[in-house]
């Protein structure tokens, strides 16, 4: 069965999105009707590695998987649209699940919810909101405790790695 075509809600996610360089972008994308993939560690780390093999395109400053979505904080970089980076994780991450899970098909919802990060010394601040996702789920007591996340340190605020 091929998944539905976007809808009006998918298609309002893209109106007015702008997509610069060197601009820090906050991503947030779904499984395709929530479901929570993620639990199985495997199923993870193919985003992990997705999320990896874009290091030319984009800087990755910190990520939580999530059972069913994405937080995905980054640095976009020359030769890439935001949706084009968005989209070859998506792709890469739900080649590698359905090769050895073919029933999880599709794996992502279409589309994504972004916000351009205005002031980069916000960084840290969201990085830690970020990864303190399954904290605030109540997945895990310390962070330390959930497999799928990572983060950069963000020295001073300004961008440096």
């Amino acid at each position: 069965m091929s998944p539905r075509p976007p809808g009006p809600g998918y298609r309002a996610l893209r109106r007015g999105r702008v997509s610069q360089p060197g601009q820090y972008y906050l991503v947030t994308t779904a499984t395709h009707q929530r479901r929570p993939l993620f639990h199985d560690l495997r199923a993870g780390r193919c985003v992990v590695r997705a999320l990896q093999t874009l290091e030319p395109l984009a800087e990755t400053k910190c990520y939580v998987i999530m059972p069913d979505h994405l937080h995905w904080l980054l640095k976009l970089r020359g030769g890439t649209t935001l949706s084009a980076a968005v989209q070859r994780v998506k792709a890469g991450s739900a080649r590698a699940i359905t090769a050895r899970a073919p029933h999880l098909r599709p794996v992502w919802q279409g589309g994504f919810h972004d916000h351009a990060v205005r002031r980069e010394d916000e960084l840290r601040a969201l990085a830690r909101y970020v990864v303190a996702n399954p904290l605030r789920a109540g997945l895990v007591e310390r962070i330390g405790e959930y497999p799928l996340w990572d983060a950069v340190w963000v020295e001073d605020g300004r961008g440096g790695g």
